[in-house]
């Protein structure tokens, strides 16, 4: 790790374009000078003889720590000006003096003998004395993948959008990191936190509290990849909330993905990182309380297990009970984590890993009904009107595994697997309308028994070709999703009291009925893949990346365990996604580029003929331009991208045609959907002590054809909105207050709407735009303890998160979170 310290008064400023970006941003960009530091000097009085240390690598003020221990020495320091920094440790002999130097050697630090056995570590300096009043420290160490640990809000290097390892700046896409210390930040747990916290992502609980959706760009998410692995995500069926307590990183790629996920939407991808075995031990305890009754616990070791450190593991285990602000809701989650890596030469290294995650709730799904004439009920935010018999309850068992080899030649080979059972739950009800407008609790059961396999292996690294070069990724997926489903038939839909008083509902005043299984279906959806992506070289300036990729795309359907052969199944063979970008460096700060890249989505509609339609494609054009500032450490872009979703089955408008009507309908491979917008976005350090991310999304997607000719024109998806702005930030005090912390985190979203109509009368429901707050602060009381208090929606400003669409029946009104606290304590050994 290096540090620069930076005056602010310097004749090297940035140049012209990289306010320019930062302004679109609304921060201001410091211009800071290099300036050098002065090496650990010795005294008289210091101990000359040397002793042989083996001290490991780690943190900064941990491998100080050692060194004065072993030496019996008292070493004064801030853990607060210590924090993200990092040491080589001490391997050989040295003698105190040496030691200390080599501990600090490349950090903008150095130790002082003050009297005896005693030492201080001050900011270090040369020649002229330094005021530190009026320089700035900013950590300019070259940021590696791993974001745990080095305090930052960016990362040096990511793979989600290729495979390959690019920084944010040399990736031709709209690309966010979430790193460790965001996560923590902000207090995150779950994936759907992470989701209303990142630029350009939008949180829709439209299906219930219990059953969230992710769209970006316009467009529904339907992959989530672990350790690049993709994993199929409904968020209103089955798939789980991943728990955050087990992930290092979210890297999150907005747009077409088909290169790397094979089939889905061109919306984003969403790449969950594990965390992984660290050599030096590490163990913390994290314990969080918050309003409602929430609390938290997290235990997390991770050490080597052997002297050399070629062994090395991980365990970490989390458990969270909570009420909400909704009366009688009770959620509870539970995380079980184990990793190990094996050196088994020095060239290859070997991970296992292990989850189990258990999830429960007792209100996921409908919410708050409209009135008879579509408007609001404008109830209590406490209101449920869920029963106490109701449940979801989901466990999740996940193995996985890598092998990666380091060739000589820069060359590497990896090979990643996992395979995860989901046994799901779901008993709930739904409050909606009659025909006579009454209201009706309607029942419904069903278990879930879903098996979700993925394989990946590619060979990766350097070649050269007219005297440059180049890169070279190839390589081969496999990935299966089979899920069998158990329905039940319940008693039928009962009846309550149409001016029913939510304020008095009781969660008992609908008995539990007897359910009684009807069936089983099983679906299995299996894609095979090849691909290839290249960067070239063509000049120092100027990158070309190109790839493509091959897919076999296959639906195999049952019911009642006997094999169908209706429109379910269906086989879509060699389908060719394409990849390519363009990256001009301006100067040392910036780049502009263009990308291209699509995405395909399988559909089961035949035309006239019986002829299956072709797949769905989504087609992502991008242009933009990166600033990276600090050696990576802070990142800002400007995207301006349009997305064509064509060929979307559309009814043939004259059904006479088609042999198989009224049976089943005829269909066109002709509809398009558009989607235009721009992002602006900022991640990373302003100064050592101010960290941010931000972010600004404009996004509007309309129908351009579609079978209903007076969608054309009209918003694809009104309840989302069209403009996201999201920031986060912290800043660690100076001087006597370095101790502290203080964040704060805006979110704001413009107006979203439904438009339906109910017996000839039209209507609209909405949600103004709003805003909502969140404050932090943090209290590092040593270096191993640490309190923070996060409170949310401070002014608690009370809106709908999401929008019911019909009278009778449809998505319905949800509640965003009033008022909410969490004091959290972390005490790392």
């Amino acid at each position: 790790m290096s540090a620069t310290l930076f005056k602010t008064s310097s004749a090297h400023r940035l140049k012209p374009l990289s306010y320019a970006v930062l302004a679109c941003l609304c921060l201001t960009q410091l211009a800071l000078p290099k300036l050098s530091f002065a090496a650990l000097e010795g005294n008289s009085q210091t101990n000359q003889t040397a002793s042989h240390y083996s001290i490991a690598a780690g943190s900064l003020g941990s491998v100080l720590s050692q060194f004065a221990s072993q030496n019996n020495l008292v070493l004064s320091f801030d853990a607060q000006l210590t924090r993200g920094y990092s040491s080589q440790g001490l391997q050989g002999n040295y003698d105190v003096v040496g030691g200390f130097a080599q501990i600090v050697s490349g950090t903008p630090f150095s130790v002082e003998w003050i009297s005896a056995n005693q030492y201080r570590l001050v900011a270090s300096s040369t020649g002229a004395q330094v005021n530190l009043q009026s320089v700035t420290v900013i950590a300019t160490q070259q940021l590696a993948e791993t974001t745990e640990n080095t305090g930052s809000y960016t990362t040096g290097s990511m793979g989600t959008a290729t495979k390959l390892p690019m920084s944010i700046r040399e990736t031709p896409q709209s690309v966010t990191v979430i790193t460790k210390q965001r996560i923590d930040d902000q207090n995150m747990t779950n994936i759907t936190d992470v989701v209303r916290s990142t630029p350009g992502l939008f949180l829709n609980n439209g299906s219930g509290p219990g059953r969230p959706e992710f769209t970006a760009r316009g467009f529904s998410l339907n992959n989530i990849m672990y350790d690049g692995l993709p994993s199929h995500y409904e968020g209103w069926v089955i798939s789980s909330q991943a728990n955050m307590a087990m992930f290092d990183r979210v890297e999150v790629v907005r747009g077409a993905t088909g290169l790397v996920t094979g089939a889905g939407t061109p919306s984003a991808a969403i790449n969950l990182v594990r965390k992984r075995p660290t050599v030096d031990p590490q163990a913390s305890i994290t314990a969080d309380v918050g309003r409602w009754d929430d609390y938290r616990l997290e235990l997390d070791a991770s050490s080597a297990l052997n002297d050399e450190g070629t062994l090395r593991g991980r365990m970490l285990s989390s458990s969270r009970d909570t009420r909400t602000f909704r009366d009688g809701e009770k959620q509870n989650h539970d995380l079980l984590y184990l990793i190990g890596e094996a050196d088994l030469t020095e060239q290859t290294t070997l991970t296992l890993g292990f989850s189990k995650q258990k999830d429960k709730t007792n209100f996921f799904w409908g919410g708050l009904p409209l009135t008879a004439d579509g408007k609001h009920m404008d109830l209590s935010r406490s209101t449920n009107p869920a029963n106490d018999w109701e449940r979801k309850k989901q466990d999740l068992t996940t193995l996985f595994g890598e092998i990666e080899h380091r060739f000589d030649n820069d060359w590497h080979l990896r090979f990643a697997a996992t395979k995860s059972w989901q046994d799901g739950l779901f008993r709930g009800t739904y409050i909606a309308r009659n025909a006579t407008h009454d209201l009706n609790h309607s029942l419904y059961q069903s278990k879930h028994w879903e098996k979700q396999s993925a394989l990946d292996a590619y060979l990766s690294g350097p070649f050269n070709v007219f005297g440059r070069e180049h890169e070279l990724v190839v390589g081969s997926s496999w990935r299966r999703n089979d899920m069998t489903t158990y329905n039940y038939k319940n008693l039928g839909s009962m009846p309550i009291s149409s001016h029913i008083d939510f304020a008095n509902w009781s969660g008992k005043d609908v008995p539990k009925p007897s359910f009684e299984r009807t069936g089983k279906a099983r679906k299995i959806t299996t894609q095979e893949g090849l691909y290839l992506t290249s960067r070239f070289s063509l000049a120092d300036s100027l990158k070309l990346i190109v790839g493509g990729r091959l897919d076999w795309y296959e639906v195999e359907s049952s019911n009642s365990l006997s094999w169908t052969n209706n429109g379910d199944n269906f086989k879509v063979t060699r389908n060719l996604t394409r990849y390519a970008g363009l990256i001009y460096d301006v100067d040392n700060h910036h780049s502009v580029y263009a990308s291209y890249t699509d995405i395909f989505m399988p559909q089961a509609n035949k035309d006239t003929a019986g002829k299956l339609l072709d797949p769905m494609t989504g087609e992502n054009y991008e242009i933009g331009i990166k600033g990276e500032y600090y050696d990576g450490a802070l990142n800002t872009s400007l995207a301006v991208f349009r997305i064509n979703q064509k060929d979307r089955a559309k009814a043939i408008l004259d059904q006479r045609q088609c042999p198989s009507f009224p049976a089943e309908s005829c269909y066109e491979a002709a509809g398009l959907v558009r989607s235009e917008g721009f992002e602006l976005e900022i991640q990373g350090a302003l100064t050592e002590a101010w960290q941010v991310g931000a972010g600004y999304t404009y996004t509007k997607a309309k129908y351009i054809k579609d079978a209903n000719l007076a969608r054309e024109g009209k918003p694809f998806d009104s309840s989302s909105p069209t403009k996201l702005f999201k920031l986060t930030t912290t800043y660690n005090l100076p001087g006597q207050y370095a101790k502290w912390r203080v964040g704060a985190n805006l979110y704001w979203q413009n107006q979203i709407y439904n438009d339906a109509s109910h017996d000839g009368i039209s209507y609209r429901v909405k949600q103004g735009a709003y805003a909502i707050t969140d404050f932090m602060v943090g209290y590092a009381a040593s270096e191993q303890l640490d309190f923070q208090l996060n409170m949310s929606n401070i002014f608690d400003k009370k809106y709908y998160q999401a929008l019911a669409s019909d009278v009778r029946w449809g998505s319905s009104d949800n509640y965003g979170e009033p008022r909410n606290y969490h004091l959290t304590m972390r005490y790392k050994f």
